[in-house]
């Protein structure tokens, strides 16, 4: 059985307790080593490969993360679908804590991540004005409700560098430009996961509010914990609902992303390039 579906666990999502025939799984890229091994598994009777984002024990801060290494390792697998999971704090009185919402919008405030498997000799621009799979997460809302979540569908998400969280100022703008949740991961995954035509949706687990609100001051770590671990409950049956729900094939444009975004005409790539990125760019440059 194919594992074409991939899973990233983020803060309290560190497994999946229903995976069945689980196997660990090493996989090595031209990119470093991801941030663990690959769990692979049966869910729902579906083959799945679920990944630690911050690794076992939670040991990586979210600028540390090596994204290549963990989206081209999905894709050597044979990922075509991933879910995601991450924790964040909510930019709107109306989302609140233990609410999941499924972004269809970034806005980066990042500095310095590589966001991209190309350069060295191989320039390719793909489309990212949708920057998450609407077809998969779709799936998620109707996954959403059927496990009887709170699920908000759209809105955007503002991906800082971290690891501090942010001014009180800092959170003020960003509601003036009508984000809704900040969070420090899901950014660079989603525009590697495009690059890999793999196609990539996010449940951000609201924990608490950012530090607008006026009741920040009254959120504790116990309490922050506490909503993580109760997210992560939600948050698998979710996954694994979703993942019922999945097709076999994908019509979506994830799927062919790449098919006009390479511009260097294919003789001038140098050939340890083309090795090294065979897994993504395979099937359009020979």
């Amino acid at each position: 059985m194919d594992t074409t579906i991939g899973i990233i666990g983020g803060s309290g999502l560190y497994e999946m307790t229903e995976l069945t025939d689980r196997e660990e799984r090493r996989v090595d890229t031209p990119f470093g080593e991801p941030s663990g091994p690959y769990h692979l598994g049966t869910l729902r009777g579906r083959r799945v490969a679920f990944l630690a984002r911050h690794g076992a024990g939670h040991r990586h801060l979210p600028s540390e993360l090596n994204f290549r290494a963990n989206i081209f390792g999905f894709k050597v697998l044979g990922v075509r679908w991933i879910l995601s999971a991450s924790a964040v704090g909510s930019l709107r009185e109306e989302i609140k804590p233990l609410d999941i919402v499924l972004p269809d919008q970034f806005i980066d405030r990042t500095r310095g991540r590589i966001s991209t498997f190309f350069g060295d000799g191989l320039a390719a621009h793909v489309g990212f004005a949708r920057p998450l799979c609407p077809a998969l997460s779709a799936l998620v809302h109707e996954a959403g409700h059927a496990v009887g979540a709170t699920v908000h569908r759209g809105g955007t998400y503002v991906c800082m560098e971290g690891p501090q969280f942010s001014t009180l100022a800092e959170s003020n703008l960003y509601r003036s430009w009508g984000a809704h949740v900040i969070g420090m991961t899901n950014l660079q995954e989603a525009k590697l996961a495009r690059e890999a035509e793999i196609c990539y949706a996010t449940l951000a687990l609201v924990t608490d509010y950012d530090c607008w609100h006026e009741g920040h001051d009254e959120v504790t770590v116990e309490m922050i914990v506490a909503n993580l671990a109760q997210n992560a409950r939600t948050a698998q049956q979710m996954i694994a609902d979703t993942v019922g729900r999945l097709p076999i094939g994908r019509t979506c444009e994830c799927a062919t992303a790449l098919a006009t975004a390479i511009i260097t005409r294919p003789d001038t790539i140098p050939e340890h390039v083309k090795r090294r990125l065979a897994p993504l760019v395979g099937k359009y440059v020979k």
